[in-house]
């Protein structure tokens, strides 16, 4: 009877002592069961560890290679990463390019035109997203007389004055990357969106007729050769 009082007393200290022992604070991590999990070693995209021996002695891999080993056979140069195809630039779902202009660069970004064409259907859109975005500070006209504009003042009254002479791409610059007291609504309204503000702000509140409609490519010309930071 002492006996098995004795194995249970002893087995009891041991499992306390293992399960103590896992415990981890301080500058004791305690154990890991399974480090692979935990420390996972990335793929470098520049380079590659061809040594397939590197950290085998960490290593449990089914392919029996160390555990530093990271190359990707099929990739050339030396690296994990793919090139991209030469002469590539990313594009947004909509096929633009990035609008890359700073807030200054007002001179440049009038140059840009607007490459949606306009139709009953995109002076309709328009309305909508001018009524949801713009009606609060500018007024349902354009005059600056929303209930905001009444609040902050300086709000450019759109019907009048210089405004009415400001190029369509002037206009969306300012919408995307905002100018004086007005903020920046590029991350709020998506670019196929604010071209359509653009023409129901020309057409409709200012009465002009529709510029005809340019290329994608060419009405992104300008951001294009602007480098993004």
């Amino acid at each position: 009877m002492n006996i098995a009082k004795a194995l249970i007393f002893g087995g009891s200290a041991l499992a306390i002592s293992v399960l103590a022992g896992c415990k981890a604070g301080g500058e004791n991590q305690g154990l890991e069961y399974a480090p692979q999990m935990y420390h996972s070693v990335a793929y470098e995209p520049l380079t590659q560890i061809k040594d397939e021996s590197q950290g085998s002695w960490l290593s449990t891999r089914e392919d029996g290679k160390g555990e530093f080993y990271n190359s990707n056979g099929y990739n050339p140069h030396g690296m994990n990463m793919r090139e991209p195809v030469a002469n590539t630039v990313p594009r947004n779902k909509q096929g633009y390019l990035p609008y890359r202009l700073k807030a200054f660069e007002l001179e440049q970004a009038a140059l840009i035109e607007n490459p949606i064409e306009s139709s009953e259907e995109v002076l309709k859109a328009g309305e909508a997203l001018y009524l949801q975005y713009c009606n609060a500070c500018h007024g349902k006209g354009g005059q600056g007389d929303g209930k905001a504009g009444e609040v902050i003042g300086g709000v450019a009254n759109l019907t009048g004055g210089a405004y009415v002479n400001l190029p369509e791409g002037h206009i969306f610059h300012v919408i995307t990357k905002g100018k004086g007291r007005m903020g920046a609504h590029g991350s709020q309204i998506p670019e196929e969106s604010r071209w359509k503000i653009v023409h129901y702000v020309k057409q409709v509140i200012q009465g002009q007729t529709a510029a005809a409609p340019a290329a994608t490519a060419d009405s992104t010309m300008v951001a294009q050769a602007t480098p993004a930071n």
